[in-house]
């Protein structure tokens, strides 16, 4: 994978003659250092409508400078983005087509705009000469290359921080400029501006306003979890931290509020998407499960006292964990390299644009959203019920699976209900969460068992002892059962009878 850096600035409006207030008036700044000019030409790539840059991604090829080459640039926060780098050549570098594949859907990258950049830059230092943040002054001259011929030019400040550096020094700066008259960039990007003034820019997102209906509220969740899935896809394919997960509860959130609200959004035809979501979230969920189970299979292992710890466990299970990523990752890449995949974002976004709302969504959220609440509510206590009166075993562990699975979706009820019914949807969320916590660390022990077993098999006949083995799946036994004895108190607790009055109902 191409390099990658956090890239955290400011950008501010400017004119070839704003003064600049002296900065070692700033704390930390002992030297302003002139670092000279650099003559940067850079072409920037999108799809012929717009779709990087309507979700304000940049893709660009840029010479000239200390850093020539592709530069992908995807949004983390306001002034914050992973700029990722790849070596110049002719085409776009095939690693960072495929971080916007999901935004791309297929569709031709093209040129859309040029920016020839003249670029001053100064360092601002430290007493000991260390980097504090990079400040240039950019004359700018944009040329529109696809979707309109216009032309335009502008000048402005941006106040890169250096990395590894504290975001509350650019704070100290930007006071600092503010107070001497230079005004906050209104436009994001270079690229953002170049749209705006040489044409056409990308369809902006349409921002649902006051959520008035019960389909306001649904819709306005299911835009918020569609547009999560899209952006957590470029981190899953570089393997970031929670990228999985975080895509795969987006997956889960969908599917569950389609079929929450089925009285809202008409499942006879969301029902193929349903489908479709199932199929994602299973996908993800191979190397989401395989994540979990390792990481609470290596804090097992740390847990056995040393004197304990026969034969090379350590060895045996960082190949299996090893073995196992590996396998889940190739089954997650090839997921989201497929057609499926593209089809599955192209009918969630026809879902957004154009809903199969039925007469419910016209409805008032505080008569409609606490019924699809409560339906889950009754779901899981009837699956509750069946768990707690069976005997130990393998049926009460699916059936304590299945009640986890109706808690995780109250849960997800109540957050498409939470911004029309308040504290009361908080509370119920915070509930069904205590469940489903109990339910899922139980879910993880019978996993782990699994898991301890088959390495214990494994082990057995390359002449290995299974001792540490056997020792934590009998932990993992005694794990279980404590929760097991845990669930009927956070149960009655969590289905106190004042649910129902709580939200409204």
């Amino acid at each position: 994978m191409a390099d990658t850096k956090r890239e955290i600035e400011r950008k501010y409006e400017a004119t070839p003659d704003t003064p600049l207030p002296d900065l070692t008036e700033v704390a930390r700044v002992a030297e302003v250092v002139g670092k000279g000019m650099a003559e940067l030409d850079a072409v920037y790539y999108d799809t012929a409508d717009l779709r990087l840059a309507a979700s304000s991604v940049t893709l660009r090829r840029r010479t000239g400078g200390a850093d020539a080459g592709w530069h992908l640039k995807l949004p983390v926060a306001p002034g914050v983005r992973d700029e990722i780098a790849a070596p110049l050549s002719d085409g776009v570098p095939d690693d960072l087509a495929g971080l916007v594949r999901a935004y791309a859907r297929g569709r031709e990258l093209v040129p859309v705009v040029r920016l020839l950049s003249s670029r001053d830059v100064q360092h601002l230092v430290d007493a000991d000469g260390a980097l504090l943040a990079e400040l240039s002054r950019d004359a700018v001259v944009a040329e529109r290359l696809h979707g309109g011929e216009g032309t335009a030019q502008w000048d402005e400040i941006e106040v890169e921080l250096a990395d590894g550096g504290e975001p509350a020094f650019l704070d100290a700066v930007d006071k600092k400029l503010r107070k001497a008259g230079v005004r906050t960039a209104a436009a994001p990007s270079k690229l953002a501006r170049a749209l705006t003034e040489t044409g056409a820019g990308p369809a902006e997102r349409q921002v649902r306003g006051d959520a008035r209906t019960a389909g306001d509220h649904v819709l306005a969740y299911l835009e918020k979890e569609v547009a999560a899935v899209v952006a957590h896809d470029p981190g899953v394919r570089r393997d970031l931290p929670d990228a999985v997960h975080q895509m795969r509860v987006a997956t889960r959130r969908l599917r569950s509020a389609l079929r929450s609200y089925r009285k809202v959004v008409d499942r006879d035809v969301t029902g193929p998407l349903i489908d479709e979501l199932k199929w994602l979230a299973g996908e993800l969920g191979v190397a989401r499960d395989q994540e979990v189970l390792a990481e609470r299979l290596a804090e097992r292992v740390d847990a056995v006292p040393v004197t304990l710890l026969l034969g090379p466990v350590d060895a045996r299970l960082a190949a299996w964990a090893v073995a196992g990523a590996a396998d889940a990752r190739e089954t997650v890449i090839a997921a989201l390299d497929s057609d499926r995949y593209l089809a599955l974002l192209d009918a969630l976004d026809e879902l957004c644009a154009r809903p199969p709302l039925l007469k419910a969504a016209a409805g008032a959220p505080g008569d409609v959203l606490p019924k699809a609440v409560l339906k889950e509510y009754d779901r899981l206590a009837a699956r509750m019920d069946r768990a707690l009166a069976l005997s130990e075993g393998e049926e009460r562990d699916r059936a304590m699976h299945d009640a986890r699975k109706a808690a995780k979706r109250a849960r997800y009820a109540a957050e498409v209900a939470r911004p029309a019914l308040g504290k009361a949807a908080k509370r119920f969320g915070k509930r069904m969460k205590a469940v489903q916590s109990v339910l899922g660390d139980h879910q993880d022990s019978v996993v782990a068992r699994e898991a301890l077993r088959e390495l214990a098999v494994r082990a057995h006949p390359a002449g290995e002892t299974t001792f540490v083995w056997g020792l934590l799946y009998g932990r993992e036994e005694a794990r279980a059962a404590a929760r097991e004895a845990e669930l009927p108190g956070v149960w009655v607790k969590a289905s106190a009878p004042r649910i129902r009055t709580a939200l409204g109902r």
